[in-house]
């Protein structure tokens, strides 16, 4: 079992930045994909990026593509999502998720990922 913890979020105005982190349990960590996603009040949960488990790899939506950036210290068991020029439209729960196989894909689909954090509220105003 995984659990993941994020944090970071908050209540920004337009052009701010935050960074998001996602703390895991689990020794296995390093061998995870860490996607994160966001859901906004009416819409569906959508892929924001995606890292495979050496870094090496990673995905982004087109929405936030040269916005945000995502990382993983896996000494620390930790990704990060490093959210520059943010944007009303980017209002939304952000939530981690970690997938345990395919460490050479990043896959953009939700039911793709085996354990997932409870969100952290980011909200952009104008």
């Amino acid at each position: 079992q995984v659990q993941l913890v994020e944090s970071g979020g908050g209540l920004v105005q337009t052009g701010d930045s935050l960074r998001l982190s996602c703390q895991a349990s689990g020794r296995t960590f390093s061998t995870y994909v860490i996607g994160w996603f966001r859901q906004a009040p009416g819409k569906e949960r959508e892929f924001v990026a995606g890292i495979n488990w050496s870094g090496g790899i990673k995905g982004y939506s087109d929405s936030v593509k040269g916005r945000f950036t995502i990382s993983r210290d896996n000494a620390k068991s930790t990704g990060y999502l490093q959210m520059n020029s943010l944007k009303p439209e980017d209002t939304a729960v952000y939530y981690c998720a970690v997938r345990a196989s395919g460490r050479y894909t990043v896959p953009q689909r939700g039911d793709e990922y085996d354990y997932w954090g409870q969100g952290t509220q980011v909200t952009v105003s104008s």
